[in-house]
């Protein structure tokens, strides 16, 4: 035990340069610093003239509110981008049908614009981009995010604000049916969030909290948890790991850690209050292996992507501190822990470090899921800290284009955007809805299930993350005018 600690200390981050091949150097002042500099520099010139100035961009008022200038810049943004948004989807892949990469995002999004607008051409609009993920699909997988689940769920949710009881409870009744394939003991689906019965639960326990909770009776969520922790204690076991982890996950052979694949995804499901777990069963096998999870953390704050790299290098939602986060606060909320609010804490400095990514904009391994931790973490604590980090965020996200990040497939390239749009269609995985669907399952009332990947309080706004060809050059944008947008409506309330 002595020995693998030692080495994980060691081995804790990568060098200086692969950190900044990673990721750019924050340039933003944090928030009591730049409080501090202008408090001095309103002393120096016995004026608050100065002061005033330095701050008159930022996007917090002296108040800590949502300043209306920050805001008026997020909602300029909308109304454009979503009218480039369109004619970019005019040459989508007509098959893709995913909530991940396809037309079931479009179709949430509008069902979330319908929430705050009330406008009745939004959730008609969500209706016809569902009515077309429902001609395609294929049977393949059952999750929300990748596979029949998603399409399902959201046809479901909305012929039901559309009163269409009959098409609802078709779409209800084929979801239900999936159930066979996720609790078969001859079954090889794995259990996370992507592709596994954790992602298929997220869509059980969408349609109860959207439609309600007779939707899907208790029964049947109680079978596919069973499901789930059955697998992870066969596995703990195999590993002889089950006094140390006793819920214990793999993907391909390989134990991942982070919320795409991995342990924190998985759990941060299995401690969803409507996933109805028993508090013997969180006591006994929860807490122990999030708890294990939590003793992988390597020195920075950060987290390994795999039980078995010992290497600092990832700092995304699907691998690393931002998606871990989110398994942290529900812990804390779930257990009355502050130990596992610390930690998140901790996860919240190494994402302000390196969380300005090379990689991207996007939400699954990008700088705009970076940024939702902060939105957890502000409503976890209510330190306004995390609201203007947030904001930083956001506002580095609506520079998009500007940093040199890796853009796939040169999309300013016009004969590359145009001629190779399928493989830009493909890479729109950058920009994706891995934690944008966490976020639904855990942040606005009316789309979440409870409160962790972002605020429960906030009814007014979520984006649903929305994928095509040409998209890909506006959608971080997008998201982060959405990410901000939900500044403004949390901040009020």
């Amino acid at each position: 035990m002595g020995e693998n600690m030692s080495k994980r200390l060691k081995l804790v981050t990568g060098s200086e340069s692969e950190m900044e091949e990673r990721s750019f150097i924050n340039p933003f002042p944090d928030r009591e610093h730049r409080e501090h500099r202008e408090h001095r520099e309103q002393g120096l010139s016995g004026t608050p003239s100065a002061a005033e100035h330095s701050g008159a961009n930022e996007p917090l008022d002296a108040g800590g509110k949502i300043s209306d200038a920050f805001q008026k810049k997020v909602q300029s943004k909308i109304k454009d981008l979503l009218q480039q948004m369109e004619e970019g989807l005019k040459t989508a892949d007509p098959h893709d049908f995913s909530t991940y990469t396809g037309w079931t995002g479009i179709a949430l999004l509008y069902l979330q614009l319908y929430r705050v607008t009330q406008e009745a051409s939004h959730l008609q609009r969500a209706l016809d981009y569902v009515k077309r993920a429902l001609r395609n699909l294929n049977g393949r997988r059952v999750t929300f995010l990748c596979g029949d689940g998603g399409p399902l769920a959201v046809g479901a949710v909305v012929h039901h604000h559309l009163k269409n009881q009959t098409e609802s409870q078709e779409c209800l009744t084929k979801l239900l049916q999936l159930q066979r394939s996720v609790l078969s003991p001859d079954s090889d689906i794995p259990d996370e969030l992507l592709y596994g019965r954790a992602g298929y639960l997220y869509a059980l326990l969408y349609v109860s909290k959207e439609i309600g909770p007779d939707a899907v009776d208790e029964t049947t969520i109680a079978k596919v948890v069973t499901a789930i922790l059955e697998s992870g204690k066969n596995l703990s076991k195999e590993e002889k790991k089950a006094e140390r982890c006793p819920l214990l996950y793999e993907w391909h052979k390989k134990q991942y850690v982070g919320a795409a694949h991995g342990l924190a995804g998985i759990y941060y499901m299995l401690l969803q209050p409507s996933a109805k777990v028993s508090q013997d069963t969180l006591n006994e096998l929860l807490r122990p292996s999030v708890d294990y999870v939590r003793h992988k953390k390597f020195r920075s704050g950060n987290y390994p992507s795999s039980l078995s790299n010992e290497t600092d290098r990832l700092v995304h939602w699907c691998h690393g501190a931002p998606g871990v986060l989110h398994m942290l606060i529900m812990a804390h909320k779930v257990f009355r822990d502050e130990k596992y609010l610390r930690d998140a804490a901790e996860c919240g400095e190494v994402i302000w470090q390196r969380g300005l990514l090379r990689k991207g904009y996007g939400l699954c391994h990008g700088t705009a899921g970076n940024g939702y931790a902060f939105l957890s973490l502000y409503h976890a604590t209510q330190d306004k800290k995390y609201l203007y980090r947030a904001c930083k965020f956001a506002e580095w996200c609506l520079d998009y284009g500007t940093h040199g990040c890796r853009i796939p497939d040169r999309p300013y390239s016009l004969f590359e955007v145009h001629v190779r749009r399928p493989k830009i269609f493909s890479m729109c995985v950058d920009i994706s809805w891995p934690l944008q669907v966490l976020i639904l399952l855990a942040t606005f009332p009316g789309s979440s299930l409870s409160t962790v990947f972002c605020p429960q309080q906030d009814s007014s706004f979520t984006d649903s993350t929305t994928h095509s060809a040409s998209v890909v050059i506006y959608l971080p944008r997008y998201l982060a005018v959405v990410m901000a947008t939900h500044f403004l409506h949390s901040d009020s309330h």
